[in-house]
Order: structure tokens, then sequence, then C-alpha cells
């Protein structure tokens, strides 16, 4: 074996040995959704129930199936939820933005439009075992247009699983399974925003005080429209280590791997409260989603406080896809 092979192994080692992955996961149900514990703090909530909209904004803004928030190790909100901007965004979350049903466009997306939302329907399973907590819940994508038999356009199933991972972090994966019994199919049209994984950052990140990295080299200024594997969003938060953030990894069977992005640019929004990025699979090339067929996009995300290098992004990468 070669020196370079022997660090790359000891690197890996290093980074993935279980030995550090001491922390414990719990799984509660709550009012609003069902808690994800780890250390003992809640660090992530799949919200069941709908979100009460401020007051005087329209109702159809109200949603339910959604994560928020997620918070890092250290317990500091790294999500936001109903943006003055965009009532519409919702934490982590990824709703198709323009779909082709029967000859119409539907948005399932921009829910002031009112032709289509997504919303969770019920739980299929929650278990603790082996380190873990894993919830499967079953979330619909309904047309508001259509007629009343044709409303339930798409069943999603939806995987959240947290787990350890090292240096106190802990990481989620997130896996979204889609299918139709849509007479025809779904063309789920190419369009810069819409499904795979979307994160609206917390209102504290803007131009100055976060930083966004792709596997590819490109920063805030540049991966709009590029493709990555990964994606990572870092910030000034309060934790004792001065920030925090999160890697968001596309998994290589997925859609379009590598996967385009979405970044909002440099300036959005006066540079304040304006960190969006998503994993847009459909950006460049429509999607057909014939009847009956399943289709799945694999994500993990690492949370954590301090830094998290390039090099180590990477290696998380190739852990996730062997």
């Amino acid at each position: 074996m070669s020196f370079k092979r022997i660090l790359t192994s000891a690197f890996f080692f290093a980074l993935f040995s279980t030995g550090s992955f001491a922390q414990e996961v719990e799984l509660k149900e709550s009012e609003k959704g069902v808690d994800f514990y780890f250390g003992g703090k809640k660090v992530l909530t799949y919200q069941t129930v709908k979100e009460p909209v401020p007051q005087g904004v329209k109702e159809a803004f109200s949603k339910s199936g959604f994560i928020h928030p997620i918070s890092s190790p250290s317990g500091q909100v790294l999500s936001r939820v109903q943006p003055k901007d965009h009532y519409h965004h919702y934490g982590i979350w990824g709703p198709w933005t323009r779909a082709t049903i029967r000859g119409r466009e539907v948005d399932f997306w921009n829910l002031g439009d009112e032709k289509g939302r997504v919303d969770f329907s019920h739980i299929l399973s929650k278990k603790v075992a082996g380190g873990a907590a894993e919830l499967n819940v079953r979330q619909n994508h309904i047309d508001l247009k259509a007629p009343e038999s044709e409303r339930l356009a798409i069943e999603e199933d939806l995987r959240i699983k947290l787990k350890p991972a090292d240096k106190g972090r802990y990481m989620v994966d997130y896996t979204t399974t889609i299918f139709t019994k849509i007479p025809g199919g779904i063309l789920l049209d190419d369009y810069r925003y819409g499904g795979g994984i979307g994160f609206r950052a917390t209102e504290v990140w803007g131009d100055d005080n976060s930083t966004i990295l792709t596997s590819e080299g490109h920063d805030r200024k540049t991966a709009d429209g590029t493709e990555a594997k990964w994606i990572m969003v870092k910030g000034k938060t309060d934790s004792s280590e001065g920030q925090s953030g999160i890697l968001f990894l596309s998994h290589n069977t997925n859609k379009a791997h590598p996967e385009p992005l979405r970044v909002w640019p440099v300036g959005q929004y006066n540079g304040k409260g304006n960190v969006f990025i998503e994993f847009c699979p459909i950006r460049h090339e429509s999607w057909e989603l014939q009847p009956e067929k399943r289709y799945s996009l694999k994500y993990r995300m690492i949370v954590f406080d301090g830094d998290l290098t390039a090099e180590e992004a990477e290696a998380y990468w190739r852990t996730f896809v062997k």
C-alpha cells in the first residue's frame, strides 16, 4: 500500500471511528410534531401540524410537513420559517415548483398562488435503535385545481434518520420517495427552484457573517446554477466556537447527480437574512414520473459547531455513497 493510501485510510478511520460517537439520540412526540434529541438537547423537529401565519397574511401560506427548527449540537437554531420576503419558505423542505398534470401547470411551492401544496399526512413509523432515531412519514402533494378524485397528485414517503457523527457533530439522512397514481403520469418541469432539498437559513446570517462552499470550489458568488456533490453553509452563531453550520450531501444515485444548485446571490435583500440554498435536480432537465413507479432522492446533512474543512466534507460524502 502506498504512503498516500495509508494516510487516506488513517484520515477516514480518525474521522469515522465509532469511539467518538458517544452522544445518545431520542425521539419524542410533541404538540407541533416529532422532536429529535441529541446529547440531551432537542436539535430537530419535523412539524406535523400547520404553522399559523402572522396576522394579515393569507391563510394559504400555513403548512405542515417540514423540518424546523434544526439546531447545531450546542443548540444554535440554524433554520427559519415564514420570512416576510417568502412566507412559503419553511426551514428544510422540498416541494416541486412547476409540474405539468393533464396539460395544466401546477405549483406545489408557491403556496400563495393556491395551485398546489404539500402537507403532512400521517406517520408511517418511528423508532430508536442501534444508536439512531428514525421517523418515516407520508406527505401529500395536492393539486388544488384538479377534480376532487385527482387532487392527490403525488404521494411522498419521507425518511428522517438522525445519528451521531464524529467531533460532537450529528448527521441526518433525508430520503424522499415519490410516486403518482395519476393516469398518464406527471412531468416535473425544469426550473431553477423545486424538489430535492431546500434550506432557508436563520435570519441572523447574511452576506457579511456567513459563507458557502461547494464540492467544486464555488462560493456564494459563483455557486448558483453549478453542479455539486456537496454544499456547506456556515455562519456566525453564539456557540463557544463562534460559528455553526450544515454540510448537505447529495447521493450519487440521485437524479442529475452531481446535482444542480440554486443559491441566492450576494446582495439579495440588502445582504441581510438572505441565505437560501437548494439541491434542485430538475433545474436543467425535466423529470417524468410514470404512474405507480417509485423515485427516490437521498441526502445527508452533517450539523456542526465550529469549523468543518473541505477535506472533511469530501470524506463525509465518500462515506455516504460507498
